[in-house]
């Protein structure tokens, strides 16, 4: 059918489907009732519109009047808030007038009860039974559905089993009641052809440890459970769909459902679907080559089509990690795409079966209506929408197309809120369909617009945002995370992983002058793993190598100085190139050398290449002489020039990424560089060496100079020529530097800078209306990724009494499901720790915690290879050893505490102030921990390690460390020496003219 004569049909029967509707409206846009109006109010206030969303989320958690009260005062108290009356009056009623806490306690239940009301609306039920009984109404209505139970977060494997329990408890049910249904329009069979029996599985909830990293074990995981549903479902000839949920799970779901439907248990059975969401710029390929599959497999399929429910989530996410943006950013492409795909799928209408979910008049018509152009038969498609919503549109649409499925969810109202929350935030989305045709009744010819043809209006009418630049370059941006959703990246991680165990056991010189150096005392560097692994021999340097490098140094340093700052910055740029082409060779030398997992490895090598860029462009701010004052006849100006050699000495744990910033800080001031490596990671060291020879560093100005601290270690700190240490690792050494620098020695012209970063005790508290599913995730990710070493790693959780109970359940049920061995294989969370040191003082602390506590949790670890169990203590309270000291090991302690300010009090009972994070839901609680939280980095709402260069400049102080963070708009000026040059321009009475001078009339 000619394009323009389809369109004009689809507009005319969009158009007949308004007039048929026409005076009715959605429950949820009714002003006639409570939740109509807050909805009103929403959609005309974006600041109300957030608080509501915020406090619906929290609700569940507000399990007494007093906490009740409480949050809607914080929420929606204050003149500032434009807040309707109902909800002004449970604000700020506590206390005298009006009936006091007795008035405020009534308003505040009537609140609860109306947003639960309102909850309830999008469900079925909480329980099985209320389930079965409005699924009964749903049918006697003449609507079929498909039951999902709530819930997306499983910390645990415990509670994934749950939820597959909960599922067969479902099927159980559903088994004793459909028998006795007769089949919608009066056969066997719904509509003559689909089972009544119709389930949709969120199939990440059945695996916690599911992870885009980890592909073939999160589909292995998924499968087998799914499989157990499934063969339930067949049992009963019911049908199964496959939901699709978050963009970084799509690829595992599709895989999950093709090796379900494809398996010789399944393949004769054709009643299991996909969900597809038509707002992913994936979906038109992944559609073709699902319908390719199914050809070539000669197996139906069934494909649910959505717009899709995470836009706002997904496209913060890809933002934030620096990724292409995975769904269409104009709402009318979604629209587009959703047609495009349609038009696929009933063209294939032989091999796939088609469930048209959408509320969007224009959409269904079109459905309808490129249908009837095809000759697709009635049994070959269906529409579905969802309960408790579109009222209008889905009664009007059963008198049309008589197959109108009900998407049913149960389940708890606590998962039930988040799903309220994506509803409510579809319905008052500014290009909510709803919205403009109930709320804000639209024009009905502009809902009825081919939606190709309002994209391209809207392009036209966008404007490129101008992007800030510093001497020419753009604006810095963070090195993109590795995407795990891509095969590619998988694949890449492995062969340099590969690629890399075939340069082992090599021999590493120091690198002086530009020079190759080898010594006699050697140091091997193993895998942790496998100690029997060499990485590699690292020659070591006695106090004569680094007489050479100081000299070598001093030779570089007058020409290095003289350079530009552009001219230095453009070597720092040309450095941070070459990693980023190496990026996963790089990352495969961290997870052989120092047991990095890939993620956590490219995120250092990240971060290495982020220092090189900012302070490459910081230096350039830095290097333009700065006016100071403004009085006639002179001409101060402020101009920075290098301290001297810098001795840069560097930590294993993130070996590339800390020896990176502070030695490219050093370089690009003007400073040349004694580098000194962490022994475990010293063949990492020699990768930086190799970064900066390849970017065609002068000779001198980078010395890479790996040795024995026993040996060459005080003298490299106390050498009169080098005038500035840069130094990350523990407290004890760095108060050894600082007490060695601060002697002045014979021929010394200047008092020694010390930098350094030292360790945390760093707390994350848990209030008593936290998220529990963020909260536990990112406690369990803060303290155990990279097996806990890290100096911003959560070493102490301290949880507020009300939730303590089932914070410790789900947090120890979390631990047991992490998987712990090598760090090249992605189905381990955890590896070893660095060395045998490390090992032996885990176990030390882990024997001290004992004493102090009452264990938890302390994993089985594999044999061979330097492991230390994820340790889990409670009942420690501050006074304790295992509270107030370093264990840099995967080694958690909890504490509880009464309230909120007894949690900040033992928060800040250590000598440390690194990092902090806090969970809670209360505005109040949250500016108290602004205010009172004495720590450097302080994380609200989400875990306490992942500081990024600019966005979150790191470092702290007390014991934790002295000196400007790294990442941050001051941090080169601890390399560099101000000065200020003042010039008279005065000339017997003349003085040059300037065009702000406000003196001249």
């Amino acid at each position: 059918m000619d394009s323009l004569v389809l369109d004009k049909k689809i507009s005319d029967r969009g158009k007949e489907f308004f007039a048929s509707i026409s005076g009715e409206a959605p429950s949820i846009f009714n002003k006639g009732w409570w939740t109509g109006k807050v909805m009103d109010w929403s959609m005309k206030n974006e600041n109300f519109k957030i608080q509501l969303f915020r406090f619906v989320d929290v609700l569940p958690y507000l399990n007494t009047s007093d906490s009740l009260t409480r949050h809607i005062d914080e929420y929606f108290a204050g003149d500032d808030q434009d807040v309707p009356k109902v909800l002004k009056m449970g604000a700020g009623v506590m206390g005298t007038g009006l009936g006091g806490k007795l008035a405020a306690g009534l308003v505040a239940k009537a609140i609860r009860s109306n947003i639960e009301g309102m909850a309830k609306q999008f469900i079925i039920g909480e329980n099985t039974p209320d389930a079965m009984k409005n699924l009964k109404k749903i049918r006697k209505d003449g609507f079929a559905f498909t039951v999902d139970i709530l819930g997306e977060a499983s910390v645990s494997e415990i509670e994934s089993e749950a939820y597959l329990k909960e599922y067969m408890e479902l099927l159980d049910a559903l088994k004793k009641e459909h028998a006795s249904w007769a089949g919608l329009g009066g056969k066997d069979l719904d509509w003559g052809h689909a089972p009544k029996v119709n389930i949709s599985v969120k199939p990440t909830a059945l695996f916690s440890q599911a992870s885009p990293k980890d592909f073939e074990g999160s589909v292995q995981g998924i499968e087998k459970r799914l499989a157990a549903i499934l063969r339930k479902v067949k049992e009963m000839n019911g049908f199964m769909r496959i939901d699709m949920e978050q963009y970084k799970f799509k690829d595992i779901t599709l895989e999950v459902y093709r090796r379900l439907r494809s398996s010789e248990e399944f393949r004769d059975y054709p009643h299991l679907g996909i969900v597809l969401q038509a707002y992913l710029k994936d979906t038109d390929q992944d559609l073709a080559d699902l319908l390719a599959w199914a050809r070539a497999e000669k197996l139906p399929i069934s494909v649910r089509l959505v717009k899709g429910a995470y836009w706002d989530s997904e496209t913060v996410i890809a933002k934030q990690n620096g990724w292409d943006i995975p769904v269409w950013t104009i709402k009318a492409e979604s629209d587009a795409a959703y047609e495009r795909q349609a038009k696929m799928i009933l063209e294939n209408h032989d091999i796939c079966h088609f469930g048209c979910a959408s509320h969007n008049i224009r959409t269904i018509a079109a459905v309808m209506e490129t249908a009837k152009a095809l000759n697709v038969p009635d049994e070959r498609y269906e529409f579905q929408v969802l309960y408790g919503m579109a009222e209008p549109v889905r009664k009007g649409l059963l008198k049309v197309a008589k197959r109108v499925r009900l998407y049913a969810p149960y389940g708890d109202l606590l998962p039930g809120m988040a799903y309220l929350v994506r509803r409510l935030l579809e319905n008052t989305a500014n290009e909510s369909f709803l919205r403009q045709s109930f709320a804000e009744e639209a024009e009905v010819e502009r809902l009825m617009e081919n939606p190709a043809v309002t994209v391209e209006r809207e392009k036209a009418q966008r404007k490129p945002k101008a992007e800030a630049e510093v001497a020419g370059l753009a604006r810095f941006e963070n090195e993109p995370f590795a995407d795990f959703t891509q095969e590619s990246v998988r694949q890449a991680f492995m062969d340099a992983v590969a690629a890399v165990r075939a340069q082992l056991g090599k021999e590493y010189p120091l690198v002086i002058g530009g020079q190759e150096v080898r010594t006699a005392d050697t140091l091997q560097s193993v895998n942790p793993a496998n100690p029997s692994e060499i990485i590699g021999t690292i020659c070591q340097a006695s106090t004569k190598e680094i007489d050479l490098a100081i000299e070598a140094a001093k030779k570089a340093a007058p020409a290095w100085k003289a350079l530009s700052p552009e001219e230095r910055a453009g070597y720092l740029l040309k450095a941070a190139e070459i990693a980023r082409k190496e990026i996963f060779t790089l990352s495969a030398w961290q997870t052989l050398e120092v047991g990095k997992q890939f993620d956590q490895a490219q995120a250092d090598v990240a971060e290495a290449i982020d220092f090189m860029e900012y302070y490459a462009r910081e230096m350039i701010r830095f290097g333009k002489p700065q006016r100071m004052g403004r009085a006639p006849g002179e001409m101060s100006q402020l101009i920075y020039q290098p301290k001297g050699i810098a001795a840069v000495i560097a930590p294993w744990n993130f070996p590339l990424a800390i020896s990176c910033g502070m030695s490219s800080a050093a370089i690009v001031a003007g400073n040349p560089v004694l580098y000194k490596p962490a022994g475990p990671s010293s063949v990492i060291g020699f990768t930086l060496s190799e970064i900066f020879r390849k970017a065609g560093l002068p000779a001198g100005v980078f010395n890479y100079v790996p040795g024995r601290g026993s040996v060459m270690g005080d003298y490299l700190v106390e050498h009169p020529d080098v005038a500035l240490i840069a130094f990350t690792g523990s407290m004890e050494v760095g108060h050894r530097i600082i007490g060695k620098a601060s002697v002045v020695h014979p021929g010394q012209k200047q008092i020694k800078k010390v930098i350094a970063e030292l360790g945390g005790k760093n707390a994350i508290i848990i209030d008593d209306d936290a998220d529990l599913d963020e909260a536990i995730k990112e406690v369990l990710h803060s303290a155990f990724a990279f097996q806990g070493q890290k100096c911003s790693a959560c070493s102490r959780v301290i949880v507020v009494e009300p939730i303590y109970a089932k914070f410790i359940e789900r947090l120890v049920e979390g631990a047991r499901s992490l998987a712990i061995g090598p760090a090249e294989d992605p189905t381990y969370f955890m590896g070893p720790v660095v060395d045998d040191k490390a090992q032996q003082n885990v176990l030390k602390y882990i024997d001290i915690a004992k004493s102090e506590g009452t264990v938890l949790y302390s994993s089985p670890v594999p044999a061979g290879g330097y492991y230390a169990p994820l340790t889990i203590v409670e009942g420690i309270t501050p006074e304790h050893r295992i509270a107030q000291e370093e264990v840099f090991g995967p080694v958690l302690s909890v504490m509880k505490v009464k309230n909120f300010d007894q949690a900040m009090e033992w928060a800040n009972s250590t000598r440390y102030s690194l990092t902090g994070a806090v969970f809670s839901r209360s505005p109040k609680h949250l500016e108290k921990a602004r205010e009172q939280f004495n720590v450097g980095n302080l994380y609200l709402n989400r875990g306490s390690t992942g500081a990024l260069v600019e966005r979150h400049p790191f470092g702290g102080f007390n014991m934790s460390g002295v000196g400007s963070k790294a990442g941050g708009p001051d941090y080169l000026l601890q390399f560099m020496d101000p000065r200020l040059v003042c010039e008279n321009t005065m000339r017997r009475g003349f003085a040059p003219i300037e065009e702000d001078d406000d003196w001249i009339i």
